[in-house]
């Protein structure tokens, strides 16, 4: 129950007025020129310096629910801590996909320093140590990610609930990033009128070339009706074409 609270009140998107804007923006930007800078810096957001960490842990099923329970008191305790520059976005069991597995995406304002400086403080705190420790027990198998926003997504934000997220996980092919990006920055465009977008996200340090979307519905028939809709927009398909042709798909559903 702590974790659907803890997910309830982190994960939601609401527009701002300046965010509204900053998106707006967005959709009439010129394209990215790929000779121009590295790709993280063409692609991200400038306005912040945000970093992400999304977390996979494959969990004993004998042990998922708690693991869950240490998971949501331990991720409470370092979201409300000011001395950690850290929060958790969202956190999630699977549905469709791996089962049981957890997945968490942690914020980090401030960028790689903030990242630095959380992981040389717990180092030195015990309880988190031993945290780890009871955790390692429950688990099969871990990895993560460092990601990146993607400038013309929404920064991911608190929403109501209850939904159901999907996060749709691409392995594109070397090189084509920018061109996945400037597809997308008209694309999204096409996404937004039942409020399912959630944040769009690059790794940078991890499995490399590899994009997640994650979108939020209320239900499964929702999602069903609103990527329908989708396709009754004239320019839609092309994107879909795109995307076909410079990535391979891997679709993860979780759900709160």
């Amino acid at each position: 129950q702590l974790v659907k609270q803890l997910m309830f009140f982190l994960l939601v998107l609401r527009f701002s007025e300046s965010s509204d804007k900053g998106w707006f923006r967005s959709l009439f930007v010129h394209k990215v020129d790929a000779r121009k800078d590295a790709h993280s810096n063409l692609l991200s957001k400038k306005e912040t310096s945000n970093l992400y960490k999304i977390q996979f842990h494959n969990v004993k099923p004998e042990c998922l629910e708690a693991y869950n329970s240490l998971e949501a008191e331990v991720q409470n305790r370092l979201h409300q801590d000011k001395d950690y520059p850290c929060e958790v976005v969202g956190s999630w069991n699977t549905w469709y996909g791996e089962q049981d597995q957890a997945v968490h995406l942690w914020r980090y304002t401030g960028g790689y320093p903030a990242l630095t400086e959380c992981l040389q403080k717990l180092k030195t705190n015990k309880e988190y140590l031993e945290f780890r420790k009871e955790r390692a027990k429950m688990l099969i198998s871990r990895r993560n990610q460092l990601l990146l926003e993607f400038s013309f997504w929404n920064e991911p934000l608190p929403r109501q609930g209850p939904n159901m997220y999907e996060m749709r996980s691409y392995s594109l092919k070397p090189g084509t990033m920018i061109e996945w990006g400037n597809h997308w920055a008209r694309a999204i465009k096409y996404r937004q009128e039942n409020n399912e977008a959630v944040g769009g996200f690059f790794s940078q340090i991890g499995d490399l070339y590899v994009v997640h979307h994650l979108w939020a519905y209320e239900s499964l028939q929702s999602r069903e009706e609103t990527r329908n809709s989708a396709w009754l927009k004239e320019g839609w398909d092309a994107n879909v074409f795109y995307t076909g042709k410079t990535a391979g798909l891997c679709p993860h559903r979780y759900s709160q």
